[in-house]
Order: structure tokens, then sequence, then C-alpha cells
């Protein structure tokens, strides 16, 4: 019998053709909580150091939110996950705000399970149409079943 072992490794990054908006001149974060040595940046900025990432200080739900100063066309959004720690089920949401409303509307919504030592990433990346988006919201529930996780991200790109 022929056999072939197949490791798994982290998907290839999206194209580097896409042209990921430098967020720190376009918009502001509002952010629940971070890791001193894993700031927010470290996963927005396209001159971060990938190998960072961010993390929040405490366990349980977090929030993420890029604020632009002018309103923008997003089509691709791009999420990288990685615990490499303890295995766990996260899920995590997607909204957006158009320009002149007050309601948040929601993209999607995702669970995926980190089993530990073989799947540790995850790398999402959606092809999405919206217009006059004023905010991005992003929600990290890191345990579903209530555990001590804390939420990580090692990537967050918009294009």
């Amino acid at each position: 019998m022929r056999k072939i072992i197949i490791n798994q490794s982290a998907e290839p990054p999206p194209s580097s053709d896409l042209d990921f908006l430098d967020l720190e001149h376009l918009a502001q974060v509002e952010f629940t909580s971070e890791r001193r040595e894993h700031p927010v940046e470290s996963a927005l900025l396209l001159t971060a150091d990938s190998a960072s990432g961010w993390q929040a200080a405490i366990s349980g739900e977090q929030v993420i939110r890029i604020i632009f100063d002018q309103p923008r066309t997003i089509e691709h959004i791009v999420l990288m996950f990685e615990e490499r720690q303890q295995s766990r089920t996260q899920e995590f949401v997607l909204l957006w705000l158009m320009d002149n409303e007050d309601a948040y509307r929601e993209i999607l919504r995702q669970q995926y399970h980190f089993s530990l030592p073989n799947t540790t990433c995850e790398i999402e990346h959606y092809e999405v149409g919206l217009n006059q988006l004023k905010a991005l919201e992003l929600r990290i529930i890191p345990d579903i079943s209530g555990g001590e996780a804390c939420a990580k991200l090692k990537q967050l790109r918009l294009a």
C-alpha cells in the first residue's frame, strides 16, 4: 500500500494582489481589552509584526470595532485566528454599520474548533459588498462552553 502523510499546514495567505487598507490612517479602533505585549494594532496594521497578533487581557466575549473617518467600500475581509495553548470552540460575529444608520447589521456568524496539536489556525477570506461602511465590528466568544479562554486575533485585513 502506498501511503503519504499529509501535514496540516496553515492555508496560504490571501492573494498579495489585494490592496489592503491602511487602517492606521483611515480609522480609529475601539476594543474591550488587550494585553500590553499583544496590542490590537499588531493584528490590524499592515506594518505590524504578524507573529504577535492581538490578545485580550481578560476571558470572555471581546469586541474590536473599526470606525472609519470617512465611509468606505469594502470587498474583502480576511481574518486569521491562532490557538496553540488549549482546545476550544470559538465563535465570532462580524457586523457592519452603514453611514447615516444607527443599527449594526450582521454579516456572518461562525464557529470553529481548535483541537491541539493539529488544528491550531483558522484563516477566513470573505468576499463582501459593503458600501458606505462606517464601522465594522468583530465580536469574539473565545470558548462557547464558557471556559476561561482569552480571545486572540492574529490578523484582520480589509480591502
